[in-house]
C-alpha cells in the first residue's frame, strides 16, 4: 500500500559527497524510485566536501535536470560531518534522511525507515545487519565505539552509522547545538527523543575508497571524546590519586625494608624509575589538559565550521 497522502511530509535527503562521482547518477535514480512510494515532494541535498574528482560537475548536471536536487560546494575539505551539518542547515523537510553517497547505504531502505518512523518514532536508525567493510575497519569501529561509549557515558552501537531518518524537531534541536566539532551520531544521541532501529542490508562498496584511514579515525575519536565528555579529565584525577596512593605504599615498603636492613645499595634503581614514571605521567596529563584548552581556543575564535564556495537550487 502506498503511503502517499495529502498530509505526507516533505523528505530532505542529505548526502555528503567525496570521491564518489561514479555513484551519483545511480544514487539519484534509486532515490527517485524509493521516495516515489512515499511522496514526490522531496529534496536531495548533495554536499560536495571539495572532492578531488569530477563530483561537482555531476552534481551541477543533476541540479539542472531536477530542481529538487540541491548542490553545495565547500571552499576546501572540511570533513564528512561538517558536510552533514551544512545539509541540515539548509534542509526544510519534516523528515530528514542522512546517508552516504557510495551506495553502501541503499536508497531502497528509505521507504522502510519512513514506514517505521510513522509508527510513532522521532528517530529511526539504520542498523547494518552485516557490515560489508574490511576486517580492519570493522574491528577498529567496534573498538572505537566501545571507548566512545565509555568516555561519553552514552550507548553506542558499531552497527549504526549516519544512515537513518530524523523528525524535524530532532534536527531543530541539533541545530541549536553550537559545538565547534560536528559529529552527527553523538549529537543525535545527546538530544534524546523517542528512537528505535531497524536492520538494513549493507551493500558492498562499488565506487571510490574510504577516506577514513587509521590516523584520521584516531584523531576523530580523540576529538569526539574531548568535545562530548569531561570524563578524560575525571580519569586524570583518578590516575593522580592512584599514583599518590602507590607512592605512599611504595615509600612505606621501602621504610620497612630499611628498618629490617634489607636495602644494601641505596636507591639508584627506585630513584630512576620514579623520575621516569612520574615525569611521563606529568607530561601525559599536561598534554591531555592542553587538548581541552586547545578546544576552548578553537571555540573562542568562533570560526565557521564550513565555508560554501557555490550553491545551486538553494
Amino acid at each position: 500500500m502506498s503511503l502517499l497522502t495529502s498530509s505526507t511530509p516533505i523528505l530532505s535527503i542529505i548526502t555528503p559527497v567525496y570521491g564518489c562521482e561514479e555513484s551519483l547518477e545511480e544514487l539519484y535514480k534509486r532515490i527517485i524510485q524509493s521516495t516515489r512510494q512515499i511522496t514526490d515532494e522531496f529534496e536531495l541535498i548533495l554536499v560536495n566536501d571539495n572532492s578531488p574528482d569530477n563530483s561537482w560537475s555531476k552534481i551541477i548536471n543533476l541540479c539542472s535536470l531536477d530542481k529538487r536536487v540541491k548542490g553545495l560546494l565547500f571552499s576546501r575539505n572540511f570533513g564528512q560531518h561538517c558536510a552533514i551539518a551544512a545539509g541540515l542547515d539548509r534542509s526544510k523537510g519534516e523528515w530528514v534522511i542522512v546517508m552516504d553517497c557510495d551506495l553502501q547505504d541503499q536508497p531502497e531502505e528509505i521507504y522502510n525507515l519512513y514506514k517505521k518512523a510513522i509508527e510513532g518514532y522521532d528517530i529511526v536508525f539504520g542498523r547494518r545487519k552485516r557490515r560489508k567493510d574490511n576486517l580492519f575497519k570493522r574491528l577498529f569501529s567496534k573498538l572505537f565505539y566501545k571507548v566512545l561509549a565509555y568516555m561519553t557515558g552514552t550507548k553506542q552501537d558499531p552497527a549504526i552509522g549516519n544512515f537513518g531518518i530524523y523528525n524535524r524537531k530532532v534536527i531543530n534541536a541539533i541545530l541549536e547545538m553550537k559545538d565547534q566539532l560536528k559529529y552527527f551520531p553523538a549529537m543525535v544521541r545527546w538530544v534524546g527523543f523517542k528512537h528505535t532501529s531497524i536492520d538494513l542490508v549493507h551493500a558492498e562498496r562499488k565506487f571510490g575508497k574510504t577516506s577514513y584511514r587509521f590516523k584520521k579515525l584516531l584523531r576523530l575519536g580523540l576529538d569526539v571524546m574531548i568535545a562530548f565528555s569531561d570524563k578524560p579529565l575525571r580519569l586524570i584525577v583518578k590516575i593522580g590519586l592512584l599514583i599518590s596512593l602507590s607512592s605512599f605504599l611504595f615509600g612505606l615498603i621501602m621504610m620497612i625494608m630499611y628498618l629490617l636492613d634489607k636495602i644494601t645499595v641505596l636507591g639508584y634503581t627506585s630513584l630512576i624509575l620514579s623520575i621516569w614514571f612520574l615525569s611521563g605521567m606529568i607530561i601525559f596529563l599536561l598534554g591531555f589538559m592542553g587538548l581541552y584548552i586547545g578546544k576552548i581556543f578553537e571555540k573562542v575564535k568562533q570560526r565557521p565550521v564550513y565555508i560554501i564556495k557555490e550553491e545551486i537550487n538553494i
